[in-house]
């Protein structure tokens, strides 16, 4: 048996909510074959971020050229990319490589609030990973720190969709679960086709990990042969299915359960 193969590119989450760690387990429960490169750890539990400590940027293409060179990816999922220098290895690496399918996830803060970009990385992050992405997917937070627009309402989605796609990627996924309403809403654009893909949204505080897991969903429906449109659909239906079963771990924001749909009553 063969599975579709998707890489992840990203830094650990050591409370296991995020990071890798989601992207492995996401990937487990999707029937895909995770591998994975690392670009940092993080010394982390639901409470916040305690420490970061990168990993080279020589060690990053390393680990990159190794997967790639041998095994072979179908799909590729960016994370954490902390530093320019990180980046710049990155988007060396998957433009030398070939890798023509990357879902990138453009991290720039943890669930609390703890910076996971550099400021200084903002300008690499438009420029050298952005253009590359088959799909990004930022938040309104991230969308504001990448496009400079600010995301108040509904209305204000297309805008920030509009803004995110001139700086490169095919298709821009604006995920606007912090807006207020009944139900949790995204809106899918690329540059003329607009989605809107909705979910109802779950009160609960175990949100840990949602924008990891969303990503590497898409990629992993990517890597099963589905497009875009038909596996941001799927994502968002496994993603509110996690956060709908979010775990109580801890004494903060506890983790989305990745295996929701085997514990889940028939």
């Amino acid at each position: 048996m063969t599975l579709p193969r998707v890489l992840t590119i990203a830094g650990s989450d050591s409370g296991g909510g995020a990071g890798i760690q989601a992207d492995l387990k996401t990937f487990q429960e999707l029937d895909v074959f995770g591998m994975t490169v690392l670009t940092a750890l993080t010394a982390q539990n639901t409470v916040g971020v305690h420490g970061v400590h990168e990993v080279p940027p020589a060690f990053v293409r390393a680990q990159l050229d190794a997967v790639v060179t041998d095994i072979g990816v179908d799909v590729v999922k960016t994370g954490m990319l902390s530093s320019a220098p990180l980046i710049d290895a990155v988007a060396d690496g998957i433009a030398a490589l070939g890798l023509d399918r990357v879902v990138v996830d453009p991290v720039c803060a943890s669930k609390h609030g703890d910076p996971l970009l550099r400021p200084d990385a903002v300008e690499s992050l438009r420029r050298r990973i952005l253009p590359l992405a088959t799909v990004v997917t930022p938040n309104l937070g991230e969308v504001e720190i990448l496009s400079g627009v600010t995301v108040r309402t509904r209305a204000d989605l297309r805008p920030a969709a509009e803004a995110m796609k001139a700086l490169g990627p095919r298709w821009v996924l604006v995920k606007g679960g912090h807006l207020e309403g009944d139900d949790a809403v995204d809106l899918l654009f690329d540059g003329q086709t607009e989605v809107v893909v909705t979910a109802p949204r779950s009160e609960t505080a175990d949100t840990h990990g949602t924008g990891c897991t969303l990503a590497s969903a898409i990629a992993a429906h990517l890597a099963h042969g589905e497009d875009v449109v038909t596996a941001v659909r799927s994502a968002k239906d496994y993603v509110t299915g996690a956060i709908r079963h979010g775990v109580r771990l801890g004494r903060g924001i506890g983790p989305v359960d990745h295996g929701w749909r085997r514990r889940a009553p028939a």
